[in-house]
C-alpha cells in the first residue's frame, strides 16, 4: 500500500486518509477518491490529498479483518461481518472461552497493521457475547501477512459450551451446624448452578461429620446417576487424611487435589470416584461471591478436565476481590443476564435555537436534563456518563446528588460528533453498548430505555437499536461496541443515527407508541408541548 500526500489527478481510486474541507466539497475518511472528487478538489483549489492507495497485492481492512477473524474462530465462535477495519467474534452459547494464548502471540508477532485481542482465557461468558476481535490499523494489508497470521493462530478462539449437570450433594454435620446454614449453602448453589446450563440439585443427603457415615453417602450418592458429586464438610478439609479425603479414598476413589491457589478457595479437594468428579467444597463455597469453587464448577459444566495442573495453574489473576468488573451473584439484578449497556447523555450543546440553555429548564418542577438522567439512572442501563460542554458546572448542578460520571468535551462548540465521540470514549471496557440520549428530551423514560435495552439482549449481534415513532427513527438509539471506532470519524453536527444509515450496519427498529421519543425542546413552542405533556 502507498500512503502519503498525493497530487489530486493520482488520487482517483485511492482512500482518504484525512478529511477535506473546502466550502460545500466535503470528503470523509475512508472515501474512495473519485473522477468528479478530483474535479471537485481542482475546482476548490486543493491540488493534493492525502491518500492511501491499494496495490494489486493488498487486502483492503474489512477483507484482511474478515478473513484473519476466520481463521482464529473455532468452534462455537461467530464472526461478524467486518466493518472500519473491524472484525468481531461472538460466543455462539454460554459457557467458557477457551484461547490458546501462544498462538494469537504468534499472529500479533506478524506485522504491526494486525490486531487481535481477546477477553481472558477460561472467562464465563453469555450466549452474543463478543470474545475477540480482529483489527487491522492501516487501511490495507499485503495478502501474504494475513495468511501468515491465519496459519498462525488456526481454531485458537473457541469456546467450550456448558451443559446441564445433575449434582448431587452431601453436607456433613457437627453439633453446632445449624440446618439454616445448609439450607443457605443449597440455595447459593442453586443459584450457581441455574447459571451454567440450568444444571439442577438432583439430591440432598445430610450425615454425621465421620468418614464411614459419609463414605456410604458417596457409595450412594455415585449410584444415582449424578454427574458430579459435592461435599460440603462441616468442617474445612486441612489434610489428606482428613474426613472427606479419607471417606473418598475408602469408596474406592482418589484424590487429584488438595488446596488450590485461588483465595478465596484455598481449601478446595477434587477428586474422582468410578470416573465421577467429586468436589470436596472449601467453606467460602456456601457463600454466592466468586471464589476457586466457581472456577472448577464451571470447568466441569463445559466438559473440561480439572487435573492437578489446572489448579496449580489458576494462581495467576487467583486473588479475587469484590470490583464492579466481577459482579457477585448474591445481589442477582433484573438484567443480570443482558449485556451491559452505558447510558450516554449528551449535554454539552449551546441551544442556540431557544437563546438559552434549554437543559436547565424546568418541565414538572425538575431542570430538563435532570428528567433524562434519571430515567437512565433507573433502567437497565448503566454506568451513567453525562458529557458536559457548555455551562458545564451549572449543568452538573442540575444534576447533583445523582450518580453519574461526568467528562468534559473541550471541543463542544464544533457540534454533537465531538460529544458523541466524548461520551463513547469514556464507556467503561465491560460495556458492549451504548445507550445515546440527549439531554434536551424530558419525557423519555425508563420504560422506552428498557424496551432498547432488552431488544439488544435479544439481538446482541445487532449494530444498533432504535426507536420508531410516527413511521420514522427517533431518538435515544443504541449502538453497538462495534460502531464505536466508526463514531471516532463523526464530524461536526452529525450524531449516532447517522452511523446507523450506513449501508452493511444491521438496525432492530423497536416500534414505540409513545411521543417522548420524538418531543425535543429546541423551541419555545416545544418547551411549552413538553411542559404540557409532563403536566398531565
Amino acid at each position: 500500500m502507498k500512503f502519503g500526500p498525493t497530487p489530486v489527478d493520482m488520487a482517483v481510486g485511492g482512500v482518504v486518509a484525512h478529511a477535506v474541507r473546502r466550502g460545500e466539497l466535503v470528503l470523509k475518511k475512508g472515501v474512495v477518491v473519485t473522477p468528479e472528487h478530483a474535479r471537485a478538489l481542482r475546482t476548490a483549489g486543493v491540488t493534493e490529498i492525502v491518500v492511501a492507495i491499494i496495490e494489486p497485492d493488498d487486502l483492503d481492512e474489512n477483507a484482511a479483518a474478515g478473513q484473519l477473524a476466520r481463521a482464529v474462530a473455532g468452534p462455537g465462535v461467530v464472526v461478524d461481518e467486518a466493518f472500519t477495519g473491524r472484525a468481531n467474534l461472538f460466543a455462539e452459547d454460554a459457557g467458557l472461552l477457551i484461547v490458546e494464548r501462544t498462538a494469537i502471540d504468534a499472529a500479533n508477532m506478524v506485522d504491526e497493521a494486525i490486531t487481535v485481542a481477546t477477553l481472558a482465557p477460561m472467562k464465563k461468558v453469555s450466549v452474543g457475547e463478543m470474545i475477540g476481535t480482529v483489527k487491522i490499523i492501516p487501511f490495507a494489508v499485503p495478502g501474504r501477512l494475513i495468511a501468515e497470521a491465519s496459519a498462525m493462530a488456526p481454531h485458537a478462539i473457541s469456546l467450550a459450551p456448558f451443559r446441564a449437570l445433575k449434582v448431587g450433594v452431601i453436607s456433613t454435620i457437627l453439633p453446632g451446624l445449624k440446618p439454616s446454614v445448609i439450607d443457605k449453602t443449597l440455595a447459593a448453589l442453586d443459584e450457581r448452578l441455574q447459571g451454567l446450563a440450568h444444571s439442577t440439585l438432583h439430591h440432598d443427603a445430610r450425615v454425621p461429620h465421620e468418614t464411614e457415615a459419609l463414605e456410604q453417602a458417596l457409595r450412594h450418592s455415585v449410584g444415582l446417576g449424578v454427574d458430579l458429586v459435592v461435599v460440603f464438610g462441616a468442617s474445612a478439609i486441612t489434610d489428606r487424611r482428613d474426613v472427606v479425603p479419607a471417606a473418598i479414598e475408602r469408596a474406592g476413589g482418589r484424590i487429584e487435589h488438595l488446596g488450590m491457589p485461588v483465595d478465596p478457595g484455598n481449601l478446595l479437594l477434587i477428586g474422582e470416584i468410578a470416573g465421577l468428579p467429586v468436589i470436596g467444597a472449601p467453606g467460602c463455597a456456601r457463600s454466592p461471591k466468586e471464589n476457586g469453587f466457581d472456577w472448577v464448577l464451571q470447568r466441569l459444566s463445559a466438559g473440561l478436565e480439572v487435573t492437578r495442573h489446572d489448579i496449580q495453574s489458576m494462581g495467576v489473576g487467583g486473588l479475587l476481590m469484590e470490583i464492579f468488573s466481577r459482579p457477585q451473584p448474591r445481589s442477582p439484578a433484573v438484567h443480570a443476564n443482558h449485556p451491559q449497556v452505558a447510558a450516554v447523555v449528551l449535554a454539552a450543546g449551546h441551544s442556540t435555537r431557544l437563546g438559552r440553555n434549554k437543559l436547565l429548564e424546568r418541565v414538572g418542577g425538575k431542570p430538563v436534563v435532570r428528567h433524562v438522567v434519571e430515567a437512565a439512572l433507573a433502567s437497565r442501563a448503566g454506568p451513567a456518563i453525562v458529557v458536559l460542554g457548555h455551562q458545564a458546572r451549572e449543568v452538573a448542578m442540575a444534576l447533583v446528588g445523582l450518580d453519574v460520571t461526568f467528562v468534559e468535551n473541550p471541543d463542544h462548540a464544533s457540534g454533537m460528533a465531538s460529544s458523541l465521540r466524548t461520551g463513547v470514549d469514556a464507556v467503561p471496557d465491560t460495556c458492549a453498548a451504548a445507550l445515546v440520549l440527549l439531554g434536551d428530551m424530558p419525557l423519555i423514560n425508563t420504560t422506552i430505555i428498557n424496551r432498547l435495552v432488552d431488544n439488544y439482549a435479544g439481538e446482541p449481534l445487532a449494530d444498533g437499536i432504535v426507536p420508531v415513532a410516527d413511521g420514522r427513527r427517533a431518538n435515544p438509539v443504541l449502538l453497538s461496541r462495534a460502531l464505536f471506532d466508526a463514531v471516532a470519524s463523526l464530524e461536526g453536527d452529525t450524531g449516532a443515527r447517522g452511523l446507523l444509515a450506513r449501508p452493511g450496519v444491521r438496525v432492530i427498529e423497536v416500534s414505540v407508541d409513545d411521543d417522548a421519543v420524538l418531543v425535543d425542546v429546541d423551541t419555545e413552542e416545544a418547551l411549552a408541548r413538553a411542559r404540557a405533556l409532563s403536566a398531565r
